[in-house]
């Protein structure tokens, strides 16, 4: 089992899902987030005042797959996630994670039935 952590840009989060439901993956966690990385902030004029936004927001999905799972939902969240063939600086960043274990509260069902 692993755990899947992708921030991708908040826009791209419909065409995540839809690349997801695909690939047979029906069950995420979203969380918005900010983050800082080689995009740098941006720039801003609030009352005549530029100042420098430094934190951009992003979208946090954390998906547990068992492992025959784990490269179609890679693919998956790069088809969805990437700005045009190539991608842009700021499209995001995909993290696998071994999960050592997964328990289902309801059933008390673990591991790879649970999930």
């Amino acid at each position: 089992m692993k755990l899947i952590i992708a921030i991708i840009q908040p826009n791209k989060l419909e065409a995540v899902k839809a690349a997801l439901t695909e690939v047979e993956v029906f069950r995420l966690t979203v969380m918005d987030c900010q983050g800082f990385g080689r995009q740098k902030g941006q720039t801003e004029v609030y009352r005549g005042h530029e100042f420098a936004v430094n934190l951009l927001r992003k979208v946090q999905l954390q998906i547990a797959v068992n492992d025959e799972f784990v490269e179609p939902t890679v693919e998956a969240i790069i088809k969805g996630g990437r700005t045009g063939k190539a991608g842009e600086i700021g499209d995001g960043k995909i993290f696998v994670l071994p999960l050592d274990d997964c328990i289902r509260i309801r059933t008390g069902e673990r591991g790879g039935e649970a999930i």
